[in-house]
């Protein structure tokens, strides 16, 4: 019994010393501000809308032009509280919440606990002497616009802001997803809410994170350093690793840093992309010892590998492409969007699902756009497993900021600490891009004249532009991403409008669509890194009319007028349409259409970039995925549903990429190759008949076969007058 005693008590003294997470997600209940005398349950995480479609209050925000009945939600303050038990015992406490969305007061027993302003940030409040016992936590969501109304006004300059629908733009001054105040392919929804985990965390010593860094490679040992974050530890804590135990050396004097461990590993296995290899990644775990207690674990899983983005001028101009571990790779892939207005509706299977998709259609690298949210951990962790690089942009995209404000970037300066040592564990992320579109844009598109601009205020406008991107933005990655990669302000570096600008590094190709431009132009308009360019459709009949009336499912009704987005609109589909094949019978039909002239748009796109690789070493589509159902540029739905141009994609994707020229065959190869290669004629009557001839690829590249150069094919042309139609290939 003795023993028994002494094994309980020691387990019990472990544990008190261990970390403790508390999730406070149920018993939360909403109203509409102070007025509203009702108060109904609630889901955490969540948003006001989610809540007021559960509780009946206003249907599905996608149903026929609802977005535009329920905008009245957003010019509202929202109230949310619950009640939480501190038991006896548990010590000091820390309140976490991983996001709000986005201006809220904070209470805890109708005390002001604090104010957030930032849905891209963790918020923590310290409960320290807050005694054991129930206690009522309540939060004021405050409508942005109410809150920056005054703020927008008397600002001496109208920001841009042109893809916000509404009068007052207040999306520049406002640390949430832009695309919430709507987009040329999203509607305006403006959401508030607890839409991340809120959790008590017990105060006292724990592991917050550790990173892996490759510092040199040497044949098949890597030398690696892990940098740990250790909250709260004192003298006399040791951390073990790898099976051995060291003691805290503290590298700065205040203990905010500890000096990183360092290992070689011999006959190490690298992680790939998985168009090149394995994305292998290894496991372990880091543990917090004070003695003989265990006082925290953190297990882990770190990949090791090397980024470089090269960027010296060549003879063509500027390249733009990635090493992954010295090898030169042809990224191929996508933007990704948000996949829903209200967040918390996205399921972890619906990130499995989603991104198994992209790694089914060959793609190897996606764009988190700068316009959405900065994502969760799960989208991390999938593309680290399924070896897709991440570009990921800074949540900026197409208008000017007011970072000549110091409160405005010491809220961003935040922002970018938090997301910056969340994110940089994770191989998956090879390139961090300052924002989308706003350098194309102050340089390009009449902002100067538009906004009535004077020569100082643009001054003071780029200044602030630079503090931000230039400077601050820097400065934060190389203080917190102790795995460093590249980093680039903008998004394209290069605009469309000038032939020259082709030669030259990033590059937003969008001559067709916006530019009117035919779909040949594609092959006369290729630079050296596609970063967007793509074609709109409409989603399957079945799935529009999940959210459209029978009556409205025509191209002229208000409420489909209302579902396109861009301003090119559905016009530009038709033109295409008509130019292909001929005027749509019907509505069912201008869909089918429209995916079909998506699927002739990228097919055209991607051969371009694939004939030309080596010159251009990047295309990615816009877009992968929908945040609400309607035409846009995306290759699968709202729904989950591929549209017909996926498999289109995923051909033009595949590893050896070959094309049809007349009697010119273009190969693409990533790796030396012995092909047999099957041509197929067809005879004036319709029969067909092949011929066999092996050839011998001894280095990645492109290669053009001529057919009437190579001795079979001419003597059957001679022989048989037939006509070349297609070849197939394979590995052998």
């Amino acid at each position: 019994m003795k023993g028994r005693l002494s094994i309980a008590s020691l387990i019990l003294s472990l544990l008190s010393q261990a970390q403790t997470i508390q999730m406070l997600h149920a018993g939360w209940e909403f109203k509409m501000d102070s007025a509203d005398q009702v108060w109904r349950p609630a889901e955490v995480p969540g948003t006001v809308h989610q809540d007021l479609i559960k509780q009946g209050q206003i249907e599905d925000i996608y149903y026929e032009n609802n977005e535009l009945r329920y905008q009245w939600i957003e010019t509202k303050n929202w109230l949310y509280r619950t009640e939480f038990t501190i038991p006896a015992g548990a010590g000091p406490q820390t309140l976490v919440f991983e996001g709000l969305d986005t201006y809220a007061r904070i209470f805890l027993n109708d005390s002001l606990l604090g104010f957030a302003s930032n849905m891209f940030r963790q918020w923590e409040f310290d409960l320290k002497g807050l005694p054991a016992g129930k206690h009522c936590l309540r939060i004021e969501f405050i409508s942005p616009y109410k809150h920056l109304r005054k703020k927008v006004q008397e600002y001496p300059y109208q920001l841009p802001a042109g893809s916000e629908k509404g009068a007052l733009k207040v999306s520049p001054f406002c640390r949430k997803a832009a695309y919430h105040f709507g987009w040329d392919w999203a509607p305006r929804v403006v959401t508030a809410g607890v839409y991340r985990k809120v959790y008590l965390r017990s105060q006292g010593p724990y592991i917050k994170g550790i990173t892996t860094s490759v510092l040199a490679i040497r044949d098949s040992t890597v030398f690696v350093q892990w940098d740990y974050d250790i909250e709260g530890a004192q003298e006399g804590y040791q951390i073990e690793l790898q099976s051995q135990r060291f003691d805290l050396e503290r590298k700065t004097s205040d203990g905010s840093q500890f000096a990183p461990l360092r290992k070689a590993i011999r006959k190490a296995r690298l992680w790939w992309p998985h168009t090149h290899g394995e994305p292998y990644l290894y496991h372990d775990t880091l543990r917090l010892y004070k003695g003989d207690s265990l006082i925290d674990t953190h297990p882990f899983k770190y990949a090791l590998r090397t980024v470089e983005l090269v960027q010296e001028a060549d003879s063509l101009g500027t390249p733009f492409y990635f090493k992954i571990n010295g090898k030169a790779i042809f990224a191929r892939g996508a933007n990704y969007i948000p996949q829903d207005m209200l967040l918390p509706r996205v399921k972890d299977q619906q990130y499995r699902r989603l991104l198994l998709q992209a790694k089914a259609a060959n793609m190897n690298m996606l764009r988190v756009w700068g316009g959405g949210v900065y994502e969760k951990e799960i989208f991390y962790r999938l593309c680290d497993s399924l070896g897709i690089m991440v570009w990921q942009d800074f949540m900026f995209a197409g208008t000017m900021y007011p970072a000549n404000e110091q409160s405005f970037l010491t809220n961003v300066s935040a922002e970018l600490e938090d997301n910056i040592q969340r994110l940089s564990k994770h191989p998956c992320i090879v390139l961090w891009c300052g924002n989308n579109e706003i350098e194309v844009a102050w340089k390009n598109w009449g902002w100067q004249k538009q906004y009535g601009y004077s020569k100082a205020d643009s001054t003071i406008l780029w200044r602030a532009y630079q503090s931000l991107f230039d400077s601050l933005i820097p400065k934060k990655l190389k203080a917190f991403d102790s795995n460093p990669r590249p980093y680039v302000h903008t998004s394209p570096l290069s605009n469309w409008g000038h032939a020259e600008n082709f030669k030259h590094s990033s590059m937003h190709y969008w001559g067709v669509w916006h530019g009117g431009d035919n779909f040949e132009a594609f092959a006369d308009n290729v630079g050296r890194f596609m970063v967007e360019y793509g074609f709109q459709s409409f989603p399957d009949y079945r799935n529009l009319r999940r959210v459209i009336s029978l009556e409205n499912m025509h191209l002229d009704s208000e409420v489909m007028q209302n579902r396109q987005k861009s301003y090119v609109g559905n016009q530009e589909i038709l033109r295409q349409v008509k130019r292909y094949y001929s005027e749509p019978e019907d509505f069912e039909q201008f869909i089918v259409l429209s995916q079909k002239v998506q699927q002739k748009a990228l097919k055209k796109a991607i051969a371009a970039h694939r004939t030309q690789q080596g010159y251009c070493m990047g295309s990615l589509i816009w877009q992968l995925n929908d945040c609400w159902p309607g035409p846009s540029w995306s290759i699968i739905d709202y729904y989950g549903q591929e549209k017909a141009a996926y498999q289109t994609v995923r051909q033009g994707f595949g590893k050896n990429y070959w094309r049809v020229d007349g009697p010119v065959l273009t190969f693409v190869v990533e790796e030396a190759l012995e092909l047999n290669l099957t041509l197929r004629y067809r005879r004036p009557e319709k029969t067909t008949e092949s011929i066999s001839i092996s050839k011998a690829f001894t280095a990645p590249g492109v290669y053009r076969i001529n057919l009437e150069e190579e001795p079979a094919t001419k003597q059957a042309q001679r022989d048989l007058e037939l006509r070349y139609i297609e070849a197939l290939f394979s590995n052998e």
